[in-house]
């Protein structure tokens, strides 16, 4: 194997399918990135066991400058490999397999050897052979994942809820995570498919495929999958993640429907209020705020005994219903309201003890928030 490109290039690649290398692992050859030279361009391969990610890059592409002059194949530890390629000199390099699957590397007047491994030995990728799959816009499914994916639990002790529940059903997809203090569920609907599927996916794989893929408006992302993995697949890159066993939590019934007070916010100014209140109670044992809703204005709580107390006098834009006192936690409610954008929205009540929902002023039902308040004495 015997290939010069461009430096920078390579090292882009490099760096997507890194993402899925753990120095970490129990598979001492998963530390490692496998190389793949054909005639038709280079393959890089990373993988954790959990996901896995395969990028690959045309001779034709101009920019990466390719010369291939013999195709093979080799596996390199990967943390080293991306600090050599780095730290090269020029523009350009060189990487040749010599004997015993050592690698020259070559840039300008630097030259390193370093030890490589056999590529046979590299755990194979799953194949996934179905014919069926859906197909998304890039943006779209990056901005799913990052309306729902904060609530995942971070608690090993119910693995089924660390992930987000995707189901497609009557050419809607749905995705709802929780942590059984919060709820985020996006709706939206996918036309050209009569399709449907109901799986669980681990909250960090998405969180790595949203960084993978970036938000390129133009790019369509194709999603099959098989009994225990999915894979996402544009023109260039492959990402593969196991999915999550068990059976996932009936989520329907925790969202209620009726309530008795409503109240509407601009997302942003409700935001900074509660990050300023938010201030004082992260200084505090106990990480609540207190909104008060009455006929003569709402006001937002912060306290900590051993700091001192805020109250804020909120702009909102209308409240119906009856007044109440609801305690919750600060973080959870930021991290809803990011969520939403620069919009307005709804916030709707039961009682002080309920859980209470929040979702966009316009187009209800799409999109919905839920968060557990916090009971005090």
């Amino acid at each position: 194997m015997k290939l010069t490109m461009n430096r920078n290039l390579f090292i882009q690649e490099l760096q997507k399918v890194q993402r899925a290398i753990s120095s970490k692992t129990t598979m001492p050859i998963l530390t490692g990135v496998k190389i793949e030279l054909s005639q038709k361009g280079l393959t890089l391969t990373g993988s954790n066991a959990d996901i896995s990610i395969e990028t690959f890059l045309n001779v034709e592409n101009e920019q990466a400058q390719m010369q291939i002059e013999k195709t093979g194949a080799i596996i390199l530890q990967a943390r080293f490999f991306s600090e050599v390629m780095r730290r090269l000199p020029e523009d350009d390099f060189t990487l040749e397999v010599v004997e015993n699957n050592q690698v020259a590397i070559t840039s300008g007047k630097a030259n390193f050897m370093v030890n490589g491994l056999d590529a046979d030995d590299y755990p194979h990728l799953p194949v996934i052979e179905t014919a069926n799959q859906i197909q998304i816009p890039v943006h779209v499914l990056n901005k799913l994942i990052s309306e729902t994916v904060f609530s995942v639990s971070q608690h090993e002790s119910r693995p089924i809820l660390t992930g987000v529940h995707f189901v497609l059903k009557n050419q809607v997809l749905l995705a709802v995570a929780t942590d059984s203090h919060r709820l985020s569920q996006r709706k939206i609907p996918l036309e050209n498919t009569d399709d449907q599927f109901d799986i669980v996916i681990p909250g960090k794989s998405l969180i790595e495929l949203s960084r993978s893929y970036g938000d390129d408006e133009e790019a369509v992302i194709s999603i099959r999958m098989m009994d225990n993995q999915v894979l996402f697949e544009t023109q260039n890159m492959k990402f593969y993640s196991r999915l999550l066993e068990g059976t996932y939590p009936d989520t329907d019934r925790l969202i209620p429907t009726n309530f008795n007070t409503t109240i509407e916010f601009e997302v942003k100014k409700l935001l900074a209020a509660i990050d300023r209140a938010s201030l004082l109670s992260h200084e505090g044992r106990n990480n609540i705020v207190r909104l008060h809703i009455a006929d003569d204005g709402v006001i937002l709580y912060g306290n900590s005994p051993e700091i001192g107390k805020v109250e804020e006098s909120l702009s909102y834009t209308q409240v119906t219903g009856e007044p109440l006192d609801i305690s919750f936690n600060p973080d959870y409610m930021k991290a809803a309201l990011r969520a939403f954008g620069d919009t307005s929205i709804h916030i709707h009540f039961i009682s002080a003890i309920r859980p209470f929902i929040l979702e966009p002023s316009e187009g209800q039902g799409e999109f919905v928030q839920l968060i557990t308040p916090v009971r005090t004495n």
